[in-house]
């Protein structure tokens, strides 16, 4: 007798679990350093632009393919358009479990910064010695990488109802508790106010400066986890009479309200508490420190020591850090067992393979910052393959026949409309080919200008068509044994 399918229990459950997929740790450590870096107030303009003309497009197309087809990304690109391009959605489905192996790493440092606050281990500390100290210890991050994976591989072990969804319904929520009692807190600082104002207040002249417009791209692009296959992989549980505009909306601005929350606990504490410590606001927020740890990893514990019950509030903010990279690690490890799954495995026996692998190849990223960046850069402009390749796939079945009958199915609240079929066919596309550029002149002139060819250097453009071309060959010489199987 055939198992019965999983599926959320209700639409809310299924939002929940995809607001976990998109809030990590880039609303929390990532948004807050690049709006600093470009024009504060103003970068949210160019990052709420393009979270219509990325994100959401994106995000719906992904549920709409997965709730049809009702594979992982590797399957359901061959289901969906064809045997022969079984390869794009297995490079999907690879990008996003590379960026598992180190995401892994990550969630271990904020699983070590929360019990160091919550013991008192960060009080008095130098926040760049400690981060040395710390992250120089191999079998200390090894360790924790290993709890992480642990914690996280547990999870999915027990299913969508009984692992899933418990679990991002306790984490989701209290997540954004942990934030709204940090802008209760942060708002009665002196000073605070000077910090919202920088945040909110635009600079109008910055939106003249295509960087601006690039790094409010590649936000929305990298944060809401749209083109990644994770919301693909969530949508195969989706209940037949499912909302997919609606619930590709409330991602999205769910995510984006979680990086604003963020914002408005970390502009009023830096420029509030900065001062005390001799520094400029402007110089803790720009600080990118080693593997871009700068402003979350060390100048947070530093900053946050100057309040009174310090290690409370150190506690709760490296607390709703380690949730949001959980929730996310949670859905990648999904993504990586609902591949193995869809080649016949049981959830059993993929999640434990997916466990040791994650946690043999990630070892490296948490004993070499030097590899972990490399795998960041590398995976992380894939990234931006994936999207592309994730608009190619409903292009190629034909943009109005998939709006109609994969969008706009039945149960949703409203209709899409045909301006939906010209993001997906040119502006994905053409925005794909800018930011590829973009990151690649980056590695050209600021990264490796003498040698952006090479590809043993971390950053260059080398390293990346190197380790794409080898993934994209094996896809391809085994495509059709991807697509039988």
């Amino acid at each position: 007798m055939e198992k019965p399918r999983e599926v959320f229990s209700s639409r809310w459950t299924l939002v929940i679990a995809a607001l976990g997929m998109a809030i990590g740790t880039g609303n929390l450590w990532r948004f807050p350093r690049i709006a600093a870096q470009n024009g504060g107030g103003a970068f949210l303009i160019p990052w709420l632009v393009f979270l219509f003309l990325w994100s959401i497009p994106l995000l719906m197309t992904e549920f709409a393919i997965g709730k049809k087809t009702r594979r992982g990304p590797a399957a359901a690109f061959g289901s969906l358009i064809g045997e022969k391009y079984t390869w794009m959605g297995a490079f999907v489905a690879f990008c996003t479990i590379a960026i598992m192996f180190y995401y892994s790493v990550v969630a271990g440092w904020c699983m070590k910064y929360t019990w160091a606050a919550a013991t008192g281990a960060l009080a008095d500390v130098k926040g760049t010695e400690f981060w040395a100290t710390f992250s120089t210890n191999s079998s200390e991050t090894v360790f924790f990488h290993f709890l992480a994976m642990t914690f996280s591989s547990i999870i999915i072990l027990r299913g969508i109802k009984g692992g899933i969804e418990t679990a991002t319904k306790m984490l989701i929520p209290g997540l954004f508790l942990l934030l709204i009692a940090g802008v209760v807190k942060v708002l009665t600082l002196d000073n605070a106010f000077a910090g919202l104002e920088f945040f909110f207040k635009p600079d109008w002249s910055a939106l003249t400066q295509y960087k601006v417009w690039l790094a409010g791209l590649s936000q929305s692009a990298w944060s809401t986890g749209a083109g990644w296959g994770l919301v693909m992989t969530y949508a195969v549980y989706m209940r037949e009479n499912e909302d997919i505009a609606l619930n590709s909306c409330i991602t999205g601005f769910g995510n984006n309200s979680a990086s604003i929350l963020a914002g408005i606990v970390i502009f009023p504490a830096v420029f509030a508490l900065a001062p005390l410590l001799g520094l400029s606001p402007q110089e803790v927020l720009s600080d990118t420190g080693p593997a871009s740890t700068g402003l979350t990893f060390i100048w947070i514990p530093e900053l946050f020591q100057t309040l009174p019950a310090s290690s409370v509030f150190m506690t709760g903010f490296f607390l709703a850090l380690t949730i949001a990279a959980v929730s996310s690690l949670i859905a990648m490890l999904e993504l990586a067992a609902r591949t193995l799954m869809d080649f016949g495995w049981t959830r059993k026996k993929a999640t434990f393979f997916v466990w040791l692998a994650g946690f043999i190849l990630g070892a490296p990223s948490a004993v070499n910052l030097t590899f972990f960046q490399n795998q960041d850069w590398v995976w992380g402009v894939g990234l931006l393959v994936s999207g592309f390749f994730v608009a190619f796939a409903a292009k190629k079945a034909g943009l109005s026949h998939f709006r109609e009958n994969f969008v706009n199915t039945q149960g949703n609240d409203f209709r899409v409309g045909a301006w939906y079929d010209f993001v997906i066919a040119y502006l994905i596309p053409l925005e794909f080919v800018v930011l590829i550029m973009w990151w690649f002149y980056q590695a050209i002139t600021v990264y490796h200008p003498n040698s952006w060819w090479n590809p043993i250097e971390p950053f260059s453009v080398g390293t990346c068509v190197l380790q794409w071309g080898v993934v994209i060959l094996v896809f391809v010489i085994f495509n059709k044994k991807l697509y039988r199987n």
